[in-house]
């Protein structure tokens, strides 16, 4: 069967995701310091096991960071990176070698070598405009890639529900499918294929709470690019915003995140990267259940 390229993802040889139906990507943060799971997979073994779970609970691909991105975040250098992430790959990998993994960084050193370690999918929050070599070495290695915008770098953002004012001033979506339609040409022009890269409009990262409502609802515009979109919304200020209509913690979120993934699939994004795997699962099972009635 010949799949639109508009609805498959290139992740390496040839494999190739349908994402005709929906794709969960589950979070593993190696990390002491990510906004909402930081020091909980302190262990190769809460990893393995944390793999194993999310994986029996319906994950297509396993999401391994090693610095965190949430507003505030000091950086963490390559070689630390590499520490932590490649011994959590290598032992996914041991355990499940057919198991599809991302990982997540703008540094092409750490990309490198998560890759060498058994990665096949490269989650970039800079979308190549961190590190030059990036770009260069997802096409060489022929793996997915995903390419993210982003307004400002995490050390300068805040949350989403702490904007006074929209960050962003001219039309957002406009804003946004011009930066990933540079950067999706970029890619090409370097000799990449356009079928290996999938968008992700950044929700929560650097935009307020309505300016994130309104690219889930504007998703439709962003598919014009011609391919699929990533929804990272999971645990996110906006979410606990919109669901809580108050100050939250991200463990609050699991309502208003479950609701608005929901929301994002009927929009037509295709690829979610969740913390809860279950309910991001199910929800997702029910919205395509009810789309494929006509409603």
């Amino acid at each position: 069967m010949t799949l639109d390229n508009s609805t498959t993802w290139g992740i390496g040889g040839d494999r190739v995701l349908d994402l005709r139906t929906p794709v969960v990507m589950a979070i593993l943060n190696v990390t002491p310091d990510s906004f909402s799971d930081g020091g909980e997979l302190a262990t190769i073994d809460a990893v393995v096991r944390r793999a194993a779970a999310a994986l029996d609970e319906g994950a297509h691909i396993l999401d391994i960071g090693g610095e965190s991105t949430r507003p505030g975040a000091e950086r963490v250098d390559a070689e630390e990176q590499i520490r932590r992430v490649v011994s959590a790959v290598d032992a996914i990998v041991r355990t499940r070698n057919d198991v599809i993994i991302s990982v997540d960084t703008t540094l092409a050193r750490v990309a490198r070598a998560a890759i060498d370690a058994g990665a096949v999918i490269v989650n970039d929050v800079s979308a190549g405009t961190e590190d030059d070599a990036l770009i260069p070495l997802v096409i060489e290695r022929g793996v997915g890639y995903v390419a993210m915008h982003r307004h400002t770098t995490p050390d300068k953002d805040s949350y989403s529900d702490a904007y006074t004012a929209p960050p962003i001033e001219r039309d957002l979506v406009e804003n946004v499918a011009d930066f990933l339609r540079e950067r999706l040409d970029s890619f090409e022009r370097a000799g990449g294929s356009p079928e290996c890269v999938l968008l992700d409009p950044g929700l929560g990262f650097g935009k307020s709470v309505e300016q994130n409502l309104e690219l889930i609802r504007r998703t439709p515009d962003l598919l014009n690019l011609g391919r699929p979109v990533l929804s990272g919304l999971s645990r996110k200020s906006f979410a606990g915003r919109v669901s809580l209509e108050r100050d939250s913690q991200p463990t609050e979120r699991l309502p208003g995140t479950v609701a608005l993934t929901a929301l994002h699939r009927a929009a037509g994004a295709s690829v979610f990267r969740v913390h809860d795997v279950a309910p991001a699962v199910q929800a997702l099972r029910s919205a395509d259940a009810l789309a494929r009635t006509g409603l």
